[in-house]
């Protein structure tokens, strides 16, 4: 462990200096990508420096038992060599951790997007519940969510809901969500009491910035229309909602929720270069796959992955088989505990198939 660490160290203080120079910095791609590996390895340098002062006050308390005559100085050492080999097993176990290799998406905003799946008008209010979930938690934590488009049901809630969220590491917290929810209650649309099933797919993906997806103006078609929905006087009256086409994929791209057709340009520009994106993430996720079987935050997004039981109170996450008796309060933001049970489960699950640092 010790030479890894060191090989670690040795890499972070090649970044350094290649971060200072000319040549480096002026190639913006590169400097980015050198500048986010350098604050990467800062954890795993100081558990070096840490790990290192433990392992030289271990061979010191030795070296006083085996040679010092003092009894009292032998059993002084005795005791700091007995809490040396406690504090290394404890320090050895968070390396392991630091060593598993981080998604190189992890610290990007996200975007989320939320349909409602079968249930009819049932599925729709359930993906506004949804929504409301996650604009309740990211508060929470201070990120900032903005909706790009929507698509309103016929009864409430809504057919498709696209948003941006913004703020630190979103896409390494909330990576876990893509799949599909499943919601156990009466709906608001039944008159006779009895509990139906109903489901929304959450699909979470990691923002693509311009560094990421370089886009030729030319291969892009616009389209202008008229906004629907709220949004004062402006609605149905000017062409300010944007509809983007990518013309080698195919993919198509929409905002309307702003005013003004340049800002309706930009988010419908940010997701279409996410979606872009999107292709060569799967990309990565399969090599992902073919390292480790998981169900945790590569698997298949068509997978059910939490049910929501209103007449028991209960929520259970299917992937590691948990549940929670608070469904209110979960419905208010409150998945935390999902989300932490979630990295801990997929940390275990790299651990024993023996990922780490160097497998990235």
């Amino acid at each position: 462990m010790l030479k890894k660490l060191e090989a670690i160290k040795n890499r972070w203080e090649e970044v350094g200096e290649l971060i200072t120079k000319p040549d480096i910095i002026s190639d913006m791609k590169r400097f980015i990508r050198l500048n986010k590996e350098y604050k990467d390895l800062q954890p795993l340098v100081g558990a070096y420096k840490r790990y290192k002062e433990l392992l030289d006050n271990i061979a010191n308390a030795k070296d006083i038992i085996a040679n010092e005559k003092d009894e009292e100085f032998r059993t002084m050492a005795k005791e700091e060599l007995e809490a040396g080999f406690e504090k290394k097993s404890i320090l050895e176990e968070e390396v392991k951790i630091l060593l598993i290799p981080k998604d190189p998406q992890d610290d990007k905003n996200a975007v989320l997007e939320i349909r409602a799946g079968a249930g009819g008008d049932e599925a729709s209010i359930f993906a506004g519940d949804l929504l409301r979930m996650y604009t309740h938690y990211c508060e929470e934590r201070k990120w900032k969510i903005e909706v790009v488009s929507l698509t309103e049901g016929t009864v409430g809630g809504y057919k498709e809901i696209i948003a941006n969220v913004k703020g630190d590491g979103v896409y390494g917290v909330l990576k876990y969500e893509s799949g599909v929810h499943r919601v156990q209650r009466v709906p608001q649309t039944e008159a006779q009491g009895r509990i139906h099933t109903s489901a929304a797919s959450v699909v979470i993906l990691p923002e693509a910035d311009e560094f990421d997806i370089d886009i030729k103006n030319e291969d892009i078609r616009k389209d202008t229309f008229c906004s629907s929905g709220p949004g004062g006087q402006s609605v149905n009256t000017t062409y300010s909602a944007v509809r983007l086409t990518h013309i080698p994929s195919g993919i198509v791209a929409s905002c309307q929720d702003q005013k003004s057709q340049i800002k309706n340009f930009e988010k419908a520009m940010e997701v279409l270069r996410t979606r872009l994106y999107k292709l060569e993430y799967d990309k990565y996720l399969d090599v992902i796959a073919s390292k480790r079987k998981t169900m945790i935050s590569t698997g298949d997004r068509s997978a059910k992955i939490r049910t929501y039981n209103y007449p028991q109170g209960r929520v259970t996450d299917h992937r590691i088989g948990l549940s929670l008796f608070n469904l209110q309060p979960v419905m208010d933001g409150d998945i935390q505990e999902f989300l932490d049970a979630l990295q801990v489960a997929e940390n275990a699950e790299k651990l024993k198939a023996g990922l780490s640092y160097e497998d990235k």
